[in-house]
This record gives structure tokens, sequence and C-alpha cells, in this order.
């Protein structure tokens, strides 16, 4: 043989013993401790494996409200520091898609220096809606809110990412949906309300001040007020709607700038509230968990139980140093999502920037797996918006198996029939078109491996489409082959003018689905994309197999043109 035949021969050799040593772990079910040299294994996606698939809806009005608040803080901080004295105002939420806040000017005549400084600093997201005497009104600018809109999914769904990959789901799927919707597939997770868990928690981290001029009987008279207006909190609702209905309807009693929080314990196997402890705090926070730099699981040796700490960015620990030491004898509250884990009394200054969350008494192991979760969900950052849970599925790995198993029988009947049907029509040629599938199926396999791909049911389609165009090229090379003999060349000369003529029709075809599937990839979801990426990486391999690889093996065939007959 020529020279040029044994470089693409060897070629081919070195992909087959690194396809089969890449699909080696997957077929004999070898464990990573295992001592073959690859580890990697085909994953299987949330329909073949069994897993969590949920669709989170995003309440941006919570956003609007918790942004107007903070810019509101913001705004008079900003007019302290001009020499402009001024109180925050209250909330108007009355328009829950916008909205506003007041601020209250000491003197009249500050009202258009305060304007003019607010539009300087201010003038992207906030507008102003009410100037009236000593009262300012500012909503939120409606580019600013469009950004929120925008920034809001994308983020959540990094922050999301960002949980599963330290709770060590492999290949999740995690794709917006719309503008305000989030979907979430997660193979192979069996630890199901842990998983919602880590998820859904906003993990907001906020440090706000106790006002303990208001006794406890005073918060006890408006909790009765509002039991008796008829607001009480019902399971499944969700705890920060009971909260802000509670604030709402407490607007005129609670002193400016001040709301209700709680301190709530739940039982962990009901669910239930067993529990509250109110808190007047403030209603802003001048630190939040945006200034968080770590956050880490530490035991006190003392009482010997978990704790989370945590450490703050250099601006944070300037600004904890700062409110901690204007201060003293105060209690801050440590807030996360809307509930106060502790309200410990400021006995001075407090650098370094160090603090912590205790999580109470009860069972060590359900308190250190607590004090795990919140200190992942805390570094892996805090999502930008409440989720709701709108759609749940579990999916049994049973189902997954019982799929797996049809799969595998359709696949090997269809695959023998095909075959068997080569090898009876197109004789000896038939068998090395046998022999280019099985390499192209083996290709496509051991391509999803290197890429980190996920097979599902889809993907299984998508093999057996594949397997169904490489049959088409070798059909096409074959027939041409015929046409060529019949008019009464040499098999040599057959097949080589069999392959040239039969090059371009191989490439239309597998070209013209291939655009096929670029856009299912870039604008299709979930399983789509699964089907899209099996299309296309078997397209590839199709190519390669029923082209050069069919080549490769009809070169040995005929040989050197001494052969006067062609099995075909």
């Amino acid at each position: 043989m020529a020279k040029g035949w044994w470089v693409r021969f060897s070629v081919l050799a070195i992909f087959v013993i690194a396809s089969v040593m890449a699909v080696t772990p997957t077929f004999f079910n070898l464990k990573q401790d295992n001592s073959f040299p690859v580890k990697s294994k085909i994953n299987l996606g949330l329909d073949l494996q069994g897993g969590l698939y949920m669709v989170l809806g995003i309440d941006f009005n919570k956003v609007y409200r918790d942004e107007i608040v903070g810019y509101a803080r913001k705004a008079q901080a900003t007019l302290k520091d001009v020499g402009i004295d001024s109180t925050i105002g209250t909330l108007d939420a009355s328009d829950v898609a916008d909205p506003k806040h007041t601020i209250i000017l000491t003197k009249e005549s500050d009202r258009d220096a305060a304007k003019d400084k607010l539009r300087e600093f201010y003038n992207y997201p906030l507008r102003l809606t009410k100037d009236e005497g000593v009262t300012l009104q500012y909503g939120l600018g409606r580019d600013f809110i469009r950004e929120i809109e925008d920034t809001a999914l994308s983020k959540s769904i990094e922050v999301i990412r960002n949980r599963i990959d330290e709770f060590g789901v492999t290949e999740p799927e995690i794709v917006s949906q719309g503008r305000d919707r989030i979907v979430v597939q997660l193979p192979g997770v069996k630890d199901i309300s842990r998983a919602k868990d880590l998820i859904g928690r906003t993990a907001k981290l906020e440090f706000k001040f106790v006002n303990d001029e208001i006794p406890l009987a005073t918060l006890n008279e408006w909790l009765d007020k509002v039991k008796k207006a008829g607001i009480e909190y019902k399971k499944g609702e969700r705890w920060s709607d009971y909260v802000r209905a509670i604030n709402t309807h407490l607007v005129s009693d609670l002193p400016k700038g001040f709301e209700i929080a709680f301190s709530k314990t739940v039982n962990k196997n009901t669910n239930v509230v067993t529990n509250l402890e109110p808190y007047l705090v403030e209603a802003g926070s001048s630190l939040t968990g945006e200034e968080l730099q770590e956050a880490t699981v530490r035991i006190d040796q003392q009482q010997n139980r978990p704790y989370v700490g945590l450490e703050f960015k250099p601006q944070g620990a300037k600004i904890f140093e700062e409110i901690t030491g204007a201060n003293t004898g105060k209690r801050l509250a440590i807030v996360l999502d809307g509930n106060v884990y502790s309200a410990p009394v400021v006995q001075g200054r407090i650098a370094g920037g160090s603090a912590q969350i205790t999580l109470g008494a009860g069972d060590y192991n359900a308190t250190m797996m607590e004090a795990r979760d919140l200190a992942l969900v805390l570094r892996a950052g805090a999502l930008p918006v409440e989720l709701v849970f709108e759609e749940q599925r579990v999916v049994g790995p049973s189902l997954g198996a019982d799929a797996i198993d049809k799969a595998q029988m359709a696949a090997l009947v269809g695959s023998f029939l095909v075959l068997s049907f080569m090898c009876f029509y197109y004789k000896l040629s038939g068998v090395i078109a046998t022999v280019t599938i099985v390499l192209n199926v083996l290709f496509t396999l051991s391509c999803l491996i290197l890429v980190g791909a996920t097979l599902s049911l889809p993907g299984i389609a998508g093999i057996a489409l594949t397997v169904g165009m490489a049959v088409d090229g070798n059909i096409l090379i074959y027939e041409r082959i015929r046409e060529e003999m019949r008019a009464g060349m040499t098999p040599f000369e057959a097949v080589r003018t069999g392959f040239e003529k039969a090059f371009w029709a191989i490439a239309d075809a597998n070209i013209t689905t291939a655009l096929a599937g670029i856009c299912l990839l870039n604008f299709g979801t979930g399983p789509v994309r699964g089907f899209a990426v099996t299309l296309l990486i078997g397209i590839c391999t199709t190519v390669y197999t029923s082209y050069f690889v069919s080549k490769v093996l009809f070169e040995k065939y005929v040989g050197d043109g001494s052969k006067k007959t062609l099995s075909i």
C-alpha cells in the first residue's frame, strides 16, 4: 500500500484506540477509584437517571421595593455629606410595580439644593415624582427598572449555578424562560428538599439596629391588632408576604424608618412555625451581604455548637467598625432573608471585619447541616430576587432505567435490521459499511464524553438518526460504484471514481442537516439542545466514517488494481 494509506490508517487506529478507552468506564461501569487511566463517563440527563425539574418565577415587585428603600437611605446620606439635614420618610407601595419613597427635609430652603444634589448623583436610578414643601418623593427610573429586570435574571442564573456546583450536581441544566422564569434540571439529585432550599434561599444578609425604645408589650399589642384584621401566616404562604402585610397594616403605628421583623423557629419535620419573637428594626440597612468576603462553618468551643463565621471585605469591615462604634449599647440584629438569627448588644467598636451567625439549639448533626448550607449560599452569592417555585417534577431513577432499557432494545433491533439489510444487499461491501457504522457510534459516544455533553432520550434519538445518515452515505457511495462498474470500469477505478463523485452529495446532505442542528442548539432549550448536540457530533463522525474510513477500507479491499470483481 502507498505511504499515504498507512498514514490515514494510523490516524484511524489512534482514533479507535482513544475512543475505546474513552467509553470503557461507561460500558463497564468503572468506579472513580479504579486504576484505569480514563475516569470520565457519559453524563446521563434527567430523563435517564432521574432527578429534579423545577420552574422558578421571579418576584420583581420585591426587588423594586428593596431598591427604592436602599436608594432613599443613600440619598439621605448624600445630603448629609453636603450639610443638608433630612430624615427618611415613608414608602408608598400602592403601585407594586412602581413603589415610591419620601425624604423629609429639615428646612424648606434646602429644597432646590437637595434636588440638584440628588439629580447630580442619582439621575439614572431615581426620578422625582412629588415635590411639596419639605417633602421630596422619588421612584425608580424607567431605564433603571428595565436594567434591574435584565440583570436580575442573569445574576439569578449565575448564583443558582454557583450553588449547584458546590452542591455537587453533575451537568445541571439552568436556562431562562421568558423574562421572569428560570428552568432548573438537576439529574441524579437524591435529597430533593435540600436542593430546593439551597436554590430558593435568597440569602439576603442585612445588619439592622433594633429599636428598644418600644416595649415588647406594645409590639404584642400591634400583632394582636394585625391578627384581628385577619392577617395570619398560613402554611404554604411565603413568609416575606406575611411580614410585608404586617408592616403595611401597621404603617401608621410604626416609627418612621422602622419595621417589624421576626426570629422564627420552624419544626424541621413538619415545616410548621412553632415560635415567633418580634423585633422592631431599621427598615433599611447600612451593611449588607454584598460586602461579605467569606462565610465558613466554625465550632463554638465553649458550647460545642456550630455557627457561621463571617469575614467582610475591606470596605465592609470599615462600615462595620463605624456603625458599631457609633451605636455602642444598642442591639444589632443579624437578619437573613427577613429572619432575625440573633441580636447581640454592641459592647463597643468592632474592628477586623468579623461577625458570626448563631443557629440556636437542637440536634447537632441537623445544626451542622444547616450551618453548612447557610455558609454555602452566602459564599455562592445572594440571589438578587425572591424566587417562586411555580412547577416541580421529581423523576424517579426507575423511570430513567426503564427508558434506557427500552432505548437500548430499540437501538439494537433497529441497528440489527439495518445492518443485516446492508450485509445481505451489498455483500462484503455491506460488511465494510457495518464496520464504519459501528465506528461511527463509537466516535460519537467518545466525543460526548470529551466535550462533557449530557446524553438524554432525545440524544439517543440523535444517535439513531446518525446511524441512518451513515447508512445513507454508504448507499450513495455504493450505488455510484455500481454505476461505474456497469459502465465498464475496473473495481479499482470504480471505487476511486465512486468516492470522488459521491463526496459532494454526502457533504451537501450533512451540511444542510448541520445548519438545522445549529439553529436547534442556539434557539432550543433542554431536550432540544441535547438532541442538537448529539446530532452535530454525529454529523461530523458520519462524514468521517462514511467517506474517509470507508475509503481506507475499500482501498485495502481492492488492493493495487489487479482484482477483477467486487462483492457489492
